[in-house]
């Protein structure tokens, strides 16, 4: 899982490398497709329950699931970028959103508080701990900050599949749910939005945006609860979650 976070994370910073006003979404995932097939690996998301692509790409006050298209990045955008790379049958998953040239002083803020709520909930993925401190250490953090959880959509378990128990919302009472043991894989993911929690999901049934418009965004890594502590399976893209 570590030799596919290692690659995932390679083909998220070439990708970072891309994104500039003017260019298509659909170039981001054809280079991030390449990229993973090219080095032995398969994304993920790619024909997943139907799924059409590589790389999830989700604008602005779009949360998740983005498909990519002709949008093309404005100057002062938000883009999040989600993606899973599959490496001799074992799966890791990391997003990040990325800033397109200069952006507003609140979507920095945004992107720094998710930033930092991820870095909580890693750091409660402890032997010994129970889910829900994950849950609530990102909770703590982004509703300190006056912004919102989505409380619709949940990280996971990762490992042979994508999309493994146990389920980890993103908000919650801490000290509940299953008893973290040593050689869990867990994708920790804050998704939050500067505005209210509620979302929708578009026409395309994939696609999932704040109801009120709000800027969204989503932070994720593939965590390994060790006897040492929390292992990062994706940090080789550490630089981009800075």
């Amino acid at each position: 899982m570590a030799r596919a976070g290692a690659l995932l994370a390679e083909t998220l910073a070439l990708v970072g490398e891309h994104l500039e006003p003017g260019v298509e979404m659909s170039e981001l995932d054809r280079i991030a497709d390449e990229h993973i097939e090219s080095n032995g690996g398969h994304p993920t998301s790619k024909g997943y329950k139907g799924f059409p692509a590589a790389l999830c790409i989700s604008p602005n006050s779009m949360v998740v699931h983005g498909i990519p298209d002709g949008y093309r990045a404005r100057e002062g955008d938000l883009i999040s970028l989600d993606l899973g790379v599959t490496l001799d049958g074992l799966v890791a998953d990391s997003a990040v959103t990325l800033p397109v040239g200069e952006i507003s002083p609140e979507a920095q803020r945004l992107l720094e508080v998710c930033r930092e709520a991820l870095s909580a909930g890693i750091e409660q993925a402890r032997v010994g701990n129970r889910l829900s401190d994950i849950s609530h250490a990102v909770q703590i953090v982004v509703e300190a900050a006056g912004f919102s959880v989505v409380r619709s959509l949940v990280g996971h378990g990762v490992g042979r599949s994508y999309h493994e128990d146990p389920q980890i919302p993103n908000y919650g009472a801490p000290g509940r749910g299953p008893l973290l043991q040593e050689g869990m894989t867990l994708a920790i993911e804050p998704m939050i939005t500067a505005g209210e929690p509620d979302v929708y999901v578009h026409a395309d049934e994939w696609s999932i945006s704040s109801v009120d418009e709000s800027l969204a965004a989503h932070f994720e890594h593939t965590v390994a609860v060790t006897a040492e502590g929390p292992r990062v399976l994706t940090a080789a893209g550490a630089a981009l979650l800075r």
